[in-house]
């Protein structure tokens, strides 16, 4: 279980950063970001297999968890004070 939450934290920042690339290219309502995220998450967690011994369905539960957290780590970065200002 260690090893999914660490593999899990290394792919959040990559995972993020993916999602707001997307997101500058593509139009997408707010409501879907966060199931983008989970299913990009799944996808990196499918094709990382050259950089971790873990199993496919290890990768996969790491990716689902990165995609959700990094869709929260991007709303922990933009909330100032109780108001949601986009980063720019």
């Amino acid at each position: 279980m260690t090893d999914v939450l660490l593999f899990s934290t290394i792919l959040a920042p990559i995972i993020l950063a993916l999602i707001e690339l997307i997101k500058r290219t593509v139009t997408i309502p707010n409501n879907f970001i966060p199931l983008i995220a989970f299913a990009v998450g799944i996808f990196i967690g499918f094709v990382a297999y050259p950089f971790t011994e873990l199993p496919l369905d290890l990768r996969l539960w790491a990716g689902g968890l990165a995609g959700l957290a990094s869709t929260g780590l991007f709303e922990l970065g933009t909330k100032r004070n109780g108001t949601t200002e986009g980063l720019k």
